[in-house]
């Protein structure tokens, strides 16, 4: 069977891959979107909640207003987060205000199903190409291009394959880049409820002593999300209460701050992984998302990532100059050098939070807590540390 050829591949329907390939179509390039899952805008409810919500920041907001995609998110499902509040295991604080840093929101509360119903129709208005739902069944390099083999025979040619399949990628696997993600012992387990009072977007966040981490993030009304990064027999555990228990569980582990909880959707759980890798390209291809970089969910940047990839290979492609092909080494090493200090820097602060908040002993809890409340009394410090997240 003769391949249909395109100038770029993006492998992988998730929010990035669904962000890149309208972002790389504008960049004057022919794009295909292929997956293995229905690539369509799911159906909106304004009376339930996605169980998966995202702290989307200032820097992606303004890339996915570039895309047109922000603007068509419905105002009434967003909620800024306007504050937060980081307490340590043994009483120290952090806060951080948007008012202080000279933004209007530290971040904006979204959920998943929302900025999918957004990214689609953006999709097919830029011409791309969707292959979906085809399962994925061989990826072979040549020098000049790749070729990926879909189920049924279908052959798809490109100068460049963008991985954006997640942590686990079967194309960074088939391209020969093996990177086994290391598990940090803890289960996230995320729901949404119905709080007695106001959260006024507030973000809360509290390290314990057993080394987990429970974020509350506010949503629009008197609702939050949490994410409660626990040491895993405890997420087993929570996973098995009935709603009313669960519910009471969360809002003692923050000191009732928002009074009684009512659960709004069911929890789900999932492990907690991390993954560095020695290169985001090889020949032919360019990792994005979680194929790229996993990082802990503390700070809420993994999607944040992800979007900073996909503009910055948008970028790189745009600006190629007399350089045609987009999958030259010259070009990917661009994006590779582009992305490598923010990619390290925030895997070093979320890996290296949960390390030192995860070890135990009296004298580490200590330092760590003097650590916190310290950073909290010098303003230039909370700047340094807010920055890179607001981009």
């Amino acid at each position: 069977m003769t391949p249909t050829r395109f100038d770029v591949l993006v492998a992988g329907g998730g929010l990035v891959g669904l962000s890149v390939a309208p972002a790389l179509a504008r960049a004057g390039l022919s794009v295909a979107l292929a997956d293995g899952a229905t690539v369509g805008a799911p159906a909106t409810d304004p009376a339930t909640l996605d169980a998966r919500v995202y702290a989307i920041s200032p820097g992606s907001v303004a890339f996915l207003e570039s895309l047109a995609v922000w603007p068509a998110l419905p105002a009434s499902r967003l909620q800024p987060v306007e504050s937060m509040r980081v307490e340590g295991d043994r009483g120290a604080v952090l806060e951080f205000s948007a008012y202080d840093l000279g933004v209007r929101a530290l971040a904006w509360i979204v959920e998943e199903r929302e900025i999918r119903a957004a990214l689609v129709p953006r999709v097919r208005a830029e011409g791309v190409t969707i292959l979906a739902p085809r399962r994925f069944e061989s990826l072979a390099f040549a020098p000049e291009s790749a070729t990926l083999k879909l189920e049924g025979g279908e052959c798809v040619e490109a100068r460049l394959v963008v991985g954006a399949d997640g942590v686990r990628s079967w194309v960074r696997e088939a391209a020969g880049m093996h990177a086994l993600p290391r598990p940090y012992g803890q289960t996230a387990v995320v729901a949404n409820f119905a709080c007695e009072r106001a959260h006024r977007g507030c973000a809360r966040q509290w390290f314990r002593e057993d080394g987990g981490i429970l974020a509350w993030l506010p949503l629009p009304g008197r609702r939050v999300s949490i994410v409660w990064s626990a040491p895993t027999p405890l997420a087993e555990e929570l996973m098995a209460l009935d709603h009313a228990a669960l519910a009471e569980r969360v809002a003692a582990a923050g000191g009732h701050v928002l009074r009684d909880f009512d659960v709004v959707t069911p929890p789900a759980a999932f492990p907690l992984q991390f993954l560095r890798l020695p290169a985001l390209v090889a020949h032919r291809l360019a990792l994005v998302g979680d194929a790229a970089h996993g990082v802990h969910p503390l700070a809420g940047q993994g999607v944040n990532l992800g979007f900073g990839d996909a503009q910055a290979l948008a970028e790189v492609l745009a600006s190629r100059g007399p350089v045609a092909d987009p999958g030259a080494p010259l070009l990917l090493e661009r994006y590779a050098r582009r992305r490598a200090e923010p990619v390290l820097a925030m895997q070093a602060v979320t890996d290296g939070l949960a390390r030192l908040f995860g070890a135990r002993g009296t004298w580490v809890s200590v330092l760590r807590n003097l650590g916190l409340a310290a950073a909290d009394r010098l303003p230039l410090v909370k700047r340094a540390l807010a920055q890179p997240a607001l981009r």
